[in-house]
């Protein structure tokens, strides 16, 4: 059976790969042992299992937005763009008003999404491969710039159940070492080590995963193009299709059409009012409605899962978050807290909306769970799945999510220092690792976060963060430490300059 080879393919390349990159974090002792013996028992599972009808399996298509705001989908409360295939796949599934990324930037939400662990316990814990300021008080630890490739991803456990799987659009975990391939992946069309589009979204783009267009084509249609192409190909097959799109993320550039029509829709008093922004947004738009048209032409609409995430909040200036409080690469709700919506047919009721605090890591599970496939018996996600709230029949077993940003992001408009933070019920706590001050809010009172509750709640803002304390012990996170060369008569941050600041 395919499935078989490809188990004892992803088992071999697991197991071989800190020979081949000796600067990964080694590998436990016995670990060949055990994997091989692994392997040979989950064969002998499969040759006496009765076949499974794969054409009756459920597949997936997973579609993560870059750098996408809680509320830039009109469905979100956006006053300007114009959303309507995602607005029916809302109305379609469950819209989550309290989702959150695991981290505020990119690269460890992305890791977290693919593991169902917290960014901290991978130490993946910022943009590949971050920046320093010149003159940092704190120390960044000694952090992963490449998602390794001893963790189990979901495209693993898919394609070890003999799913086929691709990875379409922004990778962004590492170089040709640790690119989709390595990860369970069958293909990588479009994914690199890079953030963005090397030169931008209109052909020639030069992304060297992705054959040239013609000059002029924009990036996020031709991408929609191949996921269509894709699910033509793979409609006779149970499939994982994920699906990171490089738009939203700058630079910001719209189709011609696009950017003209959201020019003739503003209006004074708009809370988004950038129609190049706009007109990508609308451009993700249409992607998700191909791919749904597509399913439903196919016949295979009815036994597909779709997801729509977004990796981190919205980038202030280029769009808004209000009422929420910054944006990305920031420790407020504007840099984490993000739309999500999940359709899962015959599952989800129509027009669905759930409040519970839900996190990017939760996916995993979730999409295990909901296709009926097992873990890695070696596997831990952090996330728990979502399938009660998905199915109505009860709440989640958590009270508590968690962050750990020991990095700067100082570029982006209401950056951050070193931080950890954790959400409990309704309250947050943020702690600041360069100080040690802490900031506590009430969510359901105060969602823009504008007013510190730490002075008038002294024993709760202790009581947050030792629990935040214990967190960080237990899932090994690592910490910024302090720089003995800190001047503090100079600013941490040299700004930079107004062109570079633009194409970030």
């Amino acid at each position: 059976m395919e499935h078989v080879a490809i188990a004892i393919k992803d088992a071999v390349t697991k197991l071989t790969a800190n020979e081949r990159f000796p600067k990964q974090r080694p590998v436990m002792k016995g670990r060949r042992v055990i994997v091989l013996a692994a392997v040979a028992a989950w064969l002998g599972m499969v040759s006496s299992a009765p076949a499974q009808q794969q054409p009756d399996r459920l597949n997936v298509v997973l579609i993560l937005v870059d750098d996408l705001g809680w509320t830039d989908f009109a469905c979100y409360g956006s006053d300007l763009h114009e959303t309507p295939n995602i607005d029916k796949l809302a109305r379609d599934g469950v819209k989550f008003t309290q989702a959150y990324s695991s981290c505020t930037v990119c690269s460890p939400t992305r890791a977290s999404l693919l593991t169902g662990k917290y960014p901290a316990r991978l130490h993946v814990t910022d943009w590949i491969p971050g920046q320093m300021p010149a003159n940092p008080k704190m120390l960044v630890p000694d952090w992963t710039k490449y998602l390794p490739l001893e963790e189990t991803t979901l495209a693993d456990v898919f394609r070890s159940n003999g799913y086929a799987t691709v990875s379409l659009g922004k990778w962004h975990l590492g170089g040709p070492e640790y690119y989709p391939e390595k990860h369970g992946f069958d293909g990588n069309i479009g994914g690199t080590h890079l953030p963005q589009p090397p030169v931008g979204y209109f052909a020639p783009w030069k992304i060297d995963t992705l054959s040239e267009g013609k000059p002029g084509d924009y990036l996020t249609d031709r991408l929609g193009d191949e996921a269509v192409r894709y699910l033509q190909d793979h409609k006779d097959r149970p499939f994982f299709l994920y699906f990171p799109h490089y738009g939203v993320h700058t630079p910001i550039q719209g189709r011609a059409d696009l950017v003209e029509k959201y020019n003739k829709k503003l209006r004074p008093g708009l809370e988004h009012h950038n129609p190049a922004y706009a007109a990508m947004v609308e451009s993700v738009d249409e992607t998700v409605g191909r791919v749904r048209k597509t399913l439903a032409d196919l016949g295979i609409a009815d036994r597909t899962i779709v997801v729509v995430a977004s990796d981190n909040g919205g980038r202030v200036p280029t769009t808004s978050n209000k009422p929420l409080r910054a944006g990305k690469g920031s420790c407020y709700e504007g840099g984490v807290r993000v739309p999500l919506i999940i359709s899962w047919p015959g599952v989800t009721k129509p027009g669905g909306v759930c409040d519970a605090p839900v996190i990017t890591a939760d996916l995993y599970p979730t999409l295990l769970q909901a296709t009926g496939l097992k873990d890695a018996p070696e596997h831990r996600p952090d996330g728990v799945s979502l399938v009660p709230l998905l199915r109505r029949t009860g709440d989640l077993k958590r009270d508590a999510l968690f962050w750990h940003y020991p990095h700067h992001q100082h570029y982006q408009q209401g950056g951050t220092m070193p931080y950890s933070a954790v959400r409990e019920g309704d309250l947050k706590l943020i702690e600041q690792l360069d100080d040690g001050r802490l900031e506590l809010y009430n969510l359901c009172d105060d969602p823009g976060e504008q007013h510190d509750l730490a002075a008038e709640k002294p024993d709760v803002a202790r009581r947050l963060r030792d629990r935040l304390q214990a967190w960080r012990e237990e899932g090994g996170a690592q910490m910024p430490t302090p720089n003995p060369n800190y001047d503090p008569a100079k600013p941490q941050h040299i700004p930079r300059p107004k062109k570079a600041e633009a194409e970030k």
